[in-house]
C-alpha cells in the first residue's frame, strides 16, 4: 500500500523518525508503516551539529538511497526549504524521488534555515513558497509521491496567518500541510477544522518543543492524518550512548552493560547475515 492509499483510508499514520539504514531497520521490524527521514536528526548523525540547514541535498540524498535499499516502509523525508529557489525544489524532488521518496517536505523558512521549534526564524514570501510548491508538484514523476507543505509562521507571524499561508500551499498543488509549532490544542483544533475534509494534516511531535506531545490516539480525534515523532529516535541513542560510554570508561569493560545490548548473534540475526551468505552462495557453484 502507497502512502497516499494509506492516508486514504482515514486512520493516523504513526511515523518514528528514522536518521540511517540502521535506525530503519529497527523501526519497520518494530510494525511501523511508515518511516520518517528527519533532516535534524540526519544533521546529529552525520555531521555532530545542531538542525540550521548545514545539511546538503547530496548528503540528504546519499541517507535516503541507504535507507529505501534497505527497508519497503513509505519514506517521508524532510527537504528543508529544497535547497534554494524553486528551481532546486524541482531538482531536489527529482533527486529525492529517485532515491525512494514516496514523500516530500518542503518548508517557508528562509535561509539559513533553523529547526521549527527554535527561535529566530525567518521567512520567505507566502508567494515564493507557492512557487516552490508548484515547482515540486510539476518536478514528480509519480502520482503518488506526496509533497508535504510545511509552514513555520506560527512563531514569525501567528496562527491566524500560518493557517493563511497553509491554504496558499494547498491551492499551489500540496498533498499534505504541516503547520509548524502550534503552541496549544486549541491551535491545533483550529488547524485542523479549517483543511477538514479537504487536505490531510501532519502533527510535529517533538519532546521539549513548542507542541504538546500527544499520544497518536489523541492526535487521530484532533484530525490528523500522520504524527512523526521525529527526534527521539536520536534523543534516545544519544541517552543509551551515554550511558554506554560511561559504563565502558568506568569499567574498562562492557560486561556491568551487557543486559542493555543485543548480544552477537541477535545483531546478525537482525541484519540477515545467515540468508545474504546462503544467496551469495549461489555465485559459487559451477555449472
Amino acid at each position: 500500500m502507497t502512502l497516499k492509499e494509506r492516508l486514504a483510508t482515514r486512520k493516523t499514520v504513526l511515523a518514528p523518525g528514522v536518521y540511517d539504514a540502521f535506525t530503519a531497520l529497527l523501526a519497520e521490524r518494530a510494525g511501523f508503516e511508515a518511516l520518517y527521514l528527519s533532516g535534524a536528526s540526519v544533521a546529529y548523525a552525520r555531521l555532530g551539529r545542531p538542525d540550521i540547514g548545514l545539511v546538503t541535498a547530496t548528503e540528504l540524498e546519499e541517507t535516503l538511497s541507504r535507507i529505501a535499499e534497505r527497508v519497503a516502509a513509505p519514506l517521508i523525508v524532510d527537504a528543508d526549504t529544497g535547497f534554494g529557489n524553486a528551481l532546486n525544489v524541482r531538482r531536489t524532488v527529482q533527486r529525492l524521488e529517485r532515491a525512494g521518496a514516496a514523500a516530500i517536505q518542503l518548508e517557508d523558512q528562509s535561509l539559513p534555515k533553523r529547526c521549527g521549534h527554535l527561535d529566530g526564524k525567518e521567512l520567505v514570501s507566502a508567494a515564493e513558497m507557492a512557487g516552490k510548491v508548484r515547482a515540486a508538484v510539476d518536478a514528480r514523476a509519480r502520482a503518488d509521491t506526496l509533497i508535504v507543505a510545511r509552514t513555520d509562521a506560527v512563531a514569525v507571524e501567528g496562527l491566524a496567518p500560518a493557517l493563511d499561508r497553509a491554504e496558499a500551499y494547498l491551492a499551489a498543488g500540496a498533498d499534505v500541510l504541516f503547520v509548524e509549532a502550534l503552541r496549544t490544542e486549541a491551535d491545533m483544533r483550529a488547524a485542523t477544522a479549517r483543511f477538514a475534509g479537504r487536505a490531510p494534516l501532519l502533527a510535529n511531535m517533538v519532546e521539549g518543543g513548542k507542541t504538546p506531545v500527544l499520544p497518536v490516539a489523541e492526535l487521530e480525534r484532533l484530525g490528523f492524518a500522520i504524527a512523526i515523532f521525529p527526534g527521539g529516535t536520536a534523543r534516545a541513542a544519544a541517552f543509551a550512548f551515554t550511558e554506554y560510554y560511561a559504563s565502558l570508561k568506568a569499567h574498562g569493560t562492557t560486561t556491568p552493560y551487557r543486559g542493555r545490548m543485543i548480544d552477537f548473534d541477535e545483531l546478525q540475526r537482525l541484519l540477515g547475515t545467515a540468508e545474504i551468505l546462503a544467496a551469495g552462495k549461489r555465485y559459487d557453484e559451477r555449472p
